[in-house]
């Protein structure tokens, strides 16, 4: 070998000797970073010692003691974030983004019977709300837990109308002197991409359905909404509307002419009051009395206990009271068990996060439900807008696969169980809706997105050659061949007819019948039993009892469990940990470090451009079950 072989090439030493600086480097972060994270956990270790050796920081609950149920986040069936996310948010003090309906029930139920809460306190401020079924659930609960003749106070300084829903459940709702409570009315509107995408940038968008109500990819074809789809959703959303308007009436002892002649009214009343809305509110007998959050400490102080310690009104707040319920689930399974299967989001292929569905993760919690010998019976939670269609089918099947395990199902939906979501729902032996749930939307369309003209405009043209006259007409960079057109709508034409033959066996029905109301037509869950698509009205109680009915177990002689993912130790020591008072405290001195878990919210218009993207994926034709339908 001479040397100039075995001289290296300067350039490949170069990039060898970069590399190798670039994966020391990186090592070195990630051990610095993993570093941080050990000390931190040790501290947390230490603290928790610390606090096992005295107490949790609330001590033990006495008599006399307010249950705070402070609302600030958003109302979901089934948390999005880690659980370690939530631990640091916890234990640093920052409001959590999500708060679990059945962790809320739960806690109301439990504090029904603890002799030691005598009220609840509810604190409406930031508290979100998706939809109305899942309102409703909360609202019983509130009013079951008035029955055993305890107190529910309402206070809040600026109440949307679905917060004061809520809040009229209570005994007595107090507002801020400069607070405001606003009921509007439901309104639903969407941005239309069609002029953006088709004049201003090129791009031609193909619209491919069966049923002129199916209106969830209408933005993308049109500047405004159809003539279909304002019927369509005029309709339901007034069902529901009324439905708000006279729950509202019930729990305030009003009448339903006196909320429609308020909010017709506002502007001239408000004008009137010379904009004290608050006092509007007062004087309409929407609200008790106008009280500074001073005052309201007072006199819960007053009618409960003052904690000397805390300087207030004894109490616990949702978190702390949790703990002290212990876990939902037994950590040894034993004994005859109704499972809850969580079907919460859009449904998407493979396997995913808790917060959406996926086709594969959530075939599989229903598939080891099924395998489980002491799981007798299922309910199917579904609060899902649907999606695509692949996924919903796995999951119907494996719904199938548990009937004809001889385990009943019965699907509970919660405020959206619309498309696919209904896809998945309807072969269950029982299907309850809240009369507020949005379902329907029995319909299928595809999405194409070509866009030679978009090329053209930056100089980029296409062209080429093709052994068949097919080949190449789903290149999206040539206009859609009229064949590969005829093509996608014949499956959708199938996948439609596919739909609602399988809704008709499931309801022994017909497919014409179907089509009646199907065709992509949204109905709120009252107008849908009405039409045959569900079977009773009712929420997640009253769908876990007609579960154990059926499987013929007896009353408290067996237990509810979710089926969910199971958590690392870890992740659980962190959650546990978190409740912990001291360990708050420390956490909160370590400043904005905990705020790097966070996440970015999604933008409006990047999660409904996100559509077209997912139009022209791996396969070359998706069928897409999807109701753009929430409030």
């Amino acid at each position: 070998m001479n040397q100039s072989q075995a001289r290296p090439n300067p350039v490949w030493s170069f990039l060898v000797g970069l590399w190798r600086f670039v994966d020391f480097a990186n090592h070195l972060f990630f051990n610095l970073i993993m570093g941080f994270l050990l000390l931190v956990f040790l501290a947390l270790v230490g603290a928790a010692f610390s606090a096992s050796s005295g107490n949790s920081g609330y001590g033990p609950l006495r008599d006399k003691t307010a249950l705070v149920l402070d609302l600030k986040g958003t109302l979901v069936e089934q948390y999005t974030s880690a659980p370690i996310e939530r631990a640091f948010a916890q234990a640093s003090g920052n409001p959590e983004r999500e708060i679990q309906l059945r962790d809320l029930t739960r806690a109301i139920s439990a504090a029904k019977d603890d002799k030691r809460i005598d009220r609840i306190v509810l604190l409406t401020d930031g508290f979100g709300v998706p939809g109305f079924a899942a309102l409703r659930e909360l609202g019983a609960a509130l009013r079951d837990f008035r029955s055993a003749g305890k107190q529910v106070i309402a206070y809040g300084a600026g109440i949307e109308q679905k917060q004061y829903y809520l809040a009229a459940q209570a005994d007595e709702v107090y507002l801020d002197p400069s607070g405001m409570v606003l009921l509007e009315g439901l309104g639903r509107y969407r941005l239309y991409y069609r002029q953006a995408l088709q004049e201003k940038l090129g791009v031609d968008v193909h619209l491919f359905r069966v049923g002129e109500y199916k209106s969830a990819a209408e933005p993308y074809i049109l500047d405004a909404a159809s003539a279909e789809s304002r019927e369509a959703d005029l309709f339901w959303m007034n069902d529901l509307w009324n439905r708000y308007l006279d729950d509202i009436a019930s729990a305030r002892k009003l009448s339903r002419e006196q909320l429609v002649a308020f909010v017709a009214a506002m502007p001239e009343r408000v004008q009137a009051a010379k904009g004290d809305i608050a006092q509007l509110a007062l004087d309409t007998k929407l609200v008790d009395a106008l009280k500074t959050p001073h005052q309201i400490e007072e006199l819960l102080s007053e009618r409960g206990a003052f904690d000397e310690e805390r300087g207030s009104f004894r109490q616990i707040d949702l978190n702390a009271y949790l703990r002290q319920l212990g876990p939902a689930n037994s950590l040894i399974a034993s004994g005859d068990q109704v499972a809850i299967v969580v079907a919460s989001g859009e449904i998407v292929d493979g396997k995913q996060a808790p917060g959406t569905v996926g086709g594969e993760s959530t075939a599989e919690l229903i598939r080891s439900a099924r395998e489980d010998e002491n799981v007798k019976a299922m309910v199917l939670r579904v609060d899902s807008p649907g999606g695509g269609v692949f996924p919903s089918e796995q999951i119907r099947r494996e719904v199938a696969l548990m009937r004809e395990a001889g385990k009943p199902v019965v699907v509970s939906m919660g405020n959206v169980a619309a498309s696919g979501g209904y896809w998945i729902s309807m072969n269950a032996d029982r299907i309850y809706a809240d009369p507020s749930t949005i379902t329907g939307s029995i319909g299928i369309f595809g999405l194409w997105m070509s866009a030679p003209r978009a090329l053209e405009k930056i100089g980029v043209h296409s062209d080429g050659v093709g052994t068949t006259p097919l080949a190449g007409a789903f290149d999206i960079t040539r206009p859609l061949d009229p064949n590969a057109g005829a093509i996608i709508q014949s499956v959708i034409d199938h996948g439609y007819a596919q739909f609602i033959g399988m809704v008709a066996k499931a309801r022994d029905s017909q497919p014409e019948k179907i089509d009646e109301v199907a065709r992509g037509r949204v109905w709120s869950g009252a107008q849908a039993k009405e039409r045959g698509l569900v079977d009773a009205l009712g929420g997640l109680r009253e769908a876990q009892a007609e579960a154990a009915k059926l499987a013929k177990l007896e009353k408290d002689k067996y237990e509810v469990r979710y089926v969910e993912p199971q958590v690392s130790p870890i992740d659980q020591f962190f959650l546990d940990l978190s409740r912990n008072a001291r360990t708050a405290a420390m956490m909160r001195s370590l400043g904005p470090v905990p705020g790097l878990l966070g996440r970015d919210a999604s933008e409006r218009v990047t999660r409904e451009l996100a559509w077209l993207q997912g139009g022209n994926g791996t396969a070359p034709i998706r069928t897409v079950a999807h109701c753009f339908c929430g409030l």
